[in-house]
Order: structure tokens, then C-alpha cells, then sequence
């Protein structure tokens, strides 16, 4: 894997709260490519930049630490929705996406999550979200 090369993360919510926005969030706090929920799932193209180890980098790859790596989708009044009753961030992991994946990736296609849309408490889900299933090579 040489550096500098992109893929492209497909991050699906498959039942977000019907009203409510949703955006990914850039380094910036930014909210950035906003949509208003329907009836049906919606989902965010991330292009991020991979280097061997593998190692993330882009506008919307964030950090905590030496290793962890994740992407923001912003809800509510943090995708910048005025008013919104909900002001949330779903924080989806990317740092343990292994070499052999991205490389398939990479190879041809998109690298895809399907993520749930609700919290226990009825709400946007939010804090850490993890995908249903496993990650999944598109075309």
C-alpha cells in the first residue's frame, strides 16, 4: 500500500431519525454535506488517505491517542440543524480496518458500514457506533 493513495469509506445509517440532519464532521468541527433524514436510510461518502501501516489520514479523520482513528457523522444541532432537539456525534472506528481490506478497496471498489440509526433511549444513536456486521467491499 503506498502512501497517499485514497479509498473511500461508505458510512449507511439504516434508520435515522426521520427529521432530524445528519453531516459528517470535518477536523474543524464542521459540519459538511448536511441531509435531513426521511423515511429511509442515508448514507456519507469519506475519502480518506491511507499509508502503509495502515495509517489514516483526510479532512474528516480524527484522532485520540497514538493509534485511534475515527470519523464523526454530526446529528441534530451538531450538523448544524437550528432548532433540533437532538445535538449529538456518532464516532465510528476506523483504525482497525485491516491492510488486506483496503487493499481490496483500493483494488476497485468502496469500503462500506452499515451503521444503526437509533440509541436505547429512542434517539439518534451516538458516542461510539458500531457497525452492524462486518465492513464490506462495494463496487
Amino acid at each position: 500500500m503506498a502512501a497517499g493513495q485514497v479509498v473511500t469509506l461508505r458510512l449507511r445509517i439504516r434508520d435515522p431519525l426521520p427529521g432530524v440532519a445528519y453531516s459528517l464532521q470535518n477536523k474543524r468541527s464542521e459540519p459538511v454535506g448536511q441531509v435531513t433524514a426521511g423515511d429511509g436510510p442515508i448514507s456519507f461518502d469519506v475519502p480518506v488517505r491511507i499509508a502503509p501501516g495502515p495509517r489514516f489520514y483526510g479532512d474528516f479523520v480524527r484522532s485520540e491517542g497514538a493509534t485511534r482513528r475515527f470519523v464523526y457523522i454530526a446529528i441534530g444541532g451538531q450538523a448544524g440543524q437550528r432548532p433540533s432537539a437532538w445535538s449529538r456525534r456518532a464516532k465510528i472506528d476506523i483504525h482497525g480496518l485491516s491492510a488486506e481490506l483496503l487493499e481490496e478497496a483500493l483494488a476497485g471498489g468502496v469500503l462500506a458500514a452499515e451503521l444503526p440509526g437509533r440509541a436505547e433511549d429512542g434517539g439518534p444513536a451516538c458516542a461510539t457506533v458500531r457497525p452492524i456486521g462486518a465492513w464490506q467491499v462495494v463496487e
